[in-house]
């Protein structure tokens, strides 16, 4: 991965995690390298839900202004 894992999308994340999981699928690895790839992929899945929370906070955080607009605040 050319990038930090912090800096991956989310749909790069999702994207690779489908990949991982055809390869354990495939049934050509070894166990060893099975491991390897399962390590990978419960980080990317971490990678999601913290992904997932702070977009969830974001979206609570919309408060509608008086005015009938939407305003997102930031939460940081």
């Amino acid at each position: 991965m050319s990038k930090k894992k912090n800096e991956i999308s989310f749909e790069e994340s999702l994207k690779r995690l489908e990949n991982l999981v055809n390869k354990m699928e495939s049934g050509d690895a070894t166990l060893e390298q099975s491991l390897v790839w399962f390590e990978e992929g419960m980080d990317l899945i971490k990678l999601c839900q913290v992904q997932l929370n702070n977009a969830e906070q974001k979206v609570q955080e919309l408060v509608k202004k008086t005015d009938g607009k939407f305003e997102l605040k930031d939460i940081k």
